[in-house]
């Protein structure tokens, strides 16, 4: 989920909760996009994309658009004006934004959301998730993408990755559901002792409470999810939506209307079902890493 070719940007999930209430409002006043386009001297393209969470919303922009909609309860205003600063306060900050020179604006995006989400489910065709992928792993998948040339890079690329996984500790740690082909953990990436080692961490990490790894087999012949790799990430705020990035053959797509998130989210219970439980898949991974050993 890291290439460079990407689609346009998502919204984030503040900036998208925000452009909600003031699309509500507008709509509670009567108006139409090209009237509050007027209050702010913009295009309706603009309100449009505020009210998508695509850009940020300056607070004398906030503060028009609540007069020109007739909004003049103060809890209300204090709420939407809280939500406003902290959208674009975590649009201009994050640690990810340090390692800029070697992220792609979507992959910058994805970690934003990541880090603000409750639960990912995600279906994976060939490698193993980013969130559960040991350094050596990391680091073989690195170079051999070819996309980032200097040590310095590949090395940024990795600390990137295991700064990720912080998600998956700590008070609250993130819920992963991973539905792996048997491809990601028959892929030899790295030499043997690499993907030995990456198999028992798989192992380990699936045992916790928080993380659920199921392999579907080929066996199970042909199915859905087999044209290509995707997220679905959930939210815990109130109302938020699910947003999903799939991959296909001219890069990462997001998906945010419902209707098609909703066909993704079919597309993971119907992968899960045709998978392994998490037990059996256990045994097989664990079959397969200790046929390295031999």
């Amino acid at each position: 989920m890291e290439s460079r070719e990407t689609t346009p940007n998502p919204s984030t999930v503040l900036g998208r909760q925000l452009g909600e209430e003031l699309r509500r409002l507008r709509d509670m006043s009567g108006l139409t996009t090209a009237q509050a386009a007027d209050a702010l001297d913009c295009t309706k393209g603009k309100i449009s994309r505020i009210e998508n969470g695509r850009v940020a919303v300056r607070l004398p922009d906030l503060a028009a658009l609540l007069l020109t909609y007739g909004v003049t309860d103060s809890d209300t205003r204090r709420r939407l004006e809280t939500l406003a600063r902290t959208a674009n306060r975590r649009r201009r900050q994050g640690w990810w934004n340090q390692y800029g020179s070697v992220l792609a604006d979507t992959y910058r995006d994805y970690i934003e959301l990541e880090e603000m989400a409750a639960s990912i489910r995600t279906f994976q065709a060939q490698l193993v998730p980013g969130l559960l992928q040991t350094p050596e792993y990391t680091r073989a998948v690195t170079v051999a993408s070819r996309q980032w040339q200097s040590a310095d890079e590949i090395e940024q690329f990795v600390q990137v990755r295991l700064a990720r996984q912080k998600r998956l500790s700590g008070e609250y740690p993130l819920q992963l559901w991973a539905v792996l082909s048997e491809a990601v953990i028959l892929q030899e990436v790295g030499g043997p002792e690499v993907m030995r080692h990456q198999l028992l961490h798989l192992l380990a990490m699936s045992e916790q409470p928080h993380v659920t790894v199921q392999v579907l087999p080929f066996s199970r012949g042909a199915h859905a999810s087999m044209f290509g790799p995707y997220v679905v990430l959930g939210f815990p705020q109130v109302g938020a939506l699910d947003v999903v990035l799939a991959d296909n053959p001219t890069g990462s797509v997001w998906l945010e209307r419902e209707a098609e998130v909703a066909r993704y989210r079919e597309l993971f219970d119907a992968a899960r079902t045709s998978a392994l439980s998490p037990v059996e898949s256990r045994t097989v991974i664990r079959r397969r890493a200790e046929g390295y050993s031999a």
